[in-house]
């Protein structure tokens, strides 16, 4: 599936990602994804663990979390004013960078938003690259 792609987790940064991919969508008639992936659960690293088959069923539930997806994709959309062409959501579980990568392999683009976690992006503005 072409088109953009968009990797939130509710958060301010994959807000401000989805609403520069929403506008990016309506400037070139391009239809978007929106994906949002969960953690897989963690199985605890300790040996009386590693005789269980499996992990109880993961209590999540998928139909509440894509509402939820549903009302922040609509509330950023209204923030825009864009009219986008389509728009899916799609939620899944397991690792974020896999599914991500998975689900984005005939994309256009993919957009993800930056935590700024680096310590040179928190110096935006204070660093200035020179070349030599």
């Amino acid at each position: 599936m072409s088109g953009i792609f968009v990797g939130v987790d509710g958060s301010e940064h994959s807000r401000l990602a989805l609403g520069w991919a929403l506008r990016e969508a309506a400037r070139h008639g391009m239809p978007v994804t929106v994906i949002s992936v969960h953690p897989s659960p963690v199985r605890p690293a300790t040996d009386i663990y590693w005789a269980v088959p499996d992990l109880p069923p993961d209590p999540r539930n998928e139909e509440v979390e894509l509402n939820t997806l549903r009302q922040f994709v609509e509330k950023t959309a209204t923030e825009t004013g864009e009219t986008v062409p389509g728009i899916s959501l799609v939620v899944e579980t397991g690792d974020p960078a896999e599914k991500l990568i998975e689900a984005s392999r005939d994309a256009d683009l993919l957009v993800v938003g930056s935590r700024r976690g680096h310590p040179l992006a928190r110096t935006r503005g204070q660093f200035t690259p020179s070349c030599r």
